[in-house]
């Protein structure tokens, strides 16, 4: 009897530090963070960047609940932000897998500026709430900003003349497609509209395709090089470049990036 209850308690002890191990070994957190090197940061169709490079990279943190957050953050061209040279985006929601092949994500998006320069003395800063839903291959996604977008009101509008009310409820409609494609390439396409409330003139639509391929350079992984074709038809009088081009005007965007 003793032998047996002995037989047990170590038995028991081994299930408590195989138990103890398990845990530590699967931790409901992770952490990732990318850097990327890009031939122009272009956003929804438009160049921030004025067709020069852009140094671009982030932090993220998810959780096994399907809660996450994250920062990521662009350099830019000064003469098209109204002075900015930064841009630093903060981020947080919710994502649950409901079957292997549809989901849904919800969250909020916060454009944050630290040189704090502002448009016609109204922050250009931006906070837009999303949804988001996929479905094996296709994600369409709805945003929409919770405060003026871009800093665009009758406060500051007014000074330029076009002054139509507030920007609060501009949208942001997209549908995203993402496909393997044989050799390990990733096929991306892409299509969105803009529309901003109360100032129809700045409304276009974007479209995006892309190809690019995971590598392991010099023994490390997580390397991917790619290429963006992205055009718009915005109207030039209303995305004027700093020389005078369209901002909306097709180019080809080149990138390498890591992931850790």
């Amino acid at each position: 009897m003793k032998k047996l209850l002995t037989m047990m308690a170590l038995a028991g002890t081994a299930v408590t530090a195989n138990t103890a191990v398990h845990a530590e070994e699967v931790s409901p957190h992770s952490f990732s963070s990318n850097v990327g090197l890009f031939s122009s940061y272009v956003f929804r169709g438009i160049d921030y960047t004025d067709e020069d490079v852009a140094l671009q990279g982030g932090f993220d943190y998810a959780h096994a609940s399907g809660w996450y957050a994250g920062v990521w953050a662009s350099t830019l061209e000064e003469g098209l932000n109204v002075g900015n040279s930064i841009e630093v985006d903060f981020y947080g929601g919710y994502y649950h897998q409901f079957t292997e092949d549809f989901a849904v994500d919800v969250g909020l998006l916060q454009f944050y500026y630290p040189d704090r320069e502002k448009y016609n003395g109204e922050d250009f800063d931006t906070t837009e709430a999303y949804v988001a839903a996929t479905w094996k291959w296709f994600t369409a996604k709805y945003s929409r900003t919770l405060t003026d977008w871009g800093g665009v009101n009758n406060k500051s509008a007014g000074i330029d003349g076009y002054a139509n009310g507030d920007t609060k409820g501009t949208q942001y409609y997209e549908l995203n497609f993402n496909y393997g494609l044989p050799m390990g390439i990733n096929f991306t396409a892409h299509i969105g509209r803009l529309d901003v409330e109360n100032y129809s003139d700045f409304d276009y639509t974007d479209y995006l395709i892309g190809v690019s391929k995971d590598l392991t350079l010099a023994g490390s992984e997580g390397w991917t090089v790619g290429v963006n074709y992205t055009d718009t038809n915005a109207d030039k009088d209303w995305w004027l470049g700093v020389d005078g081009d369209n901002r909306g005007d097709s180019q080809f965007i080149g990138y390498i990036s890591r992931s850790f």
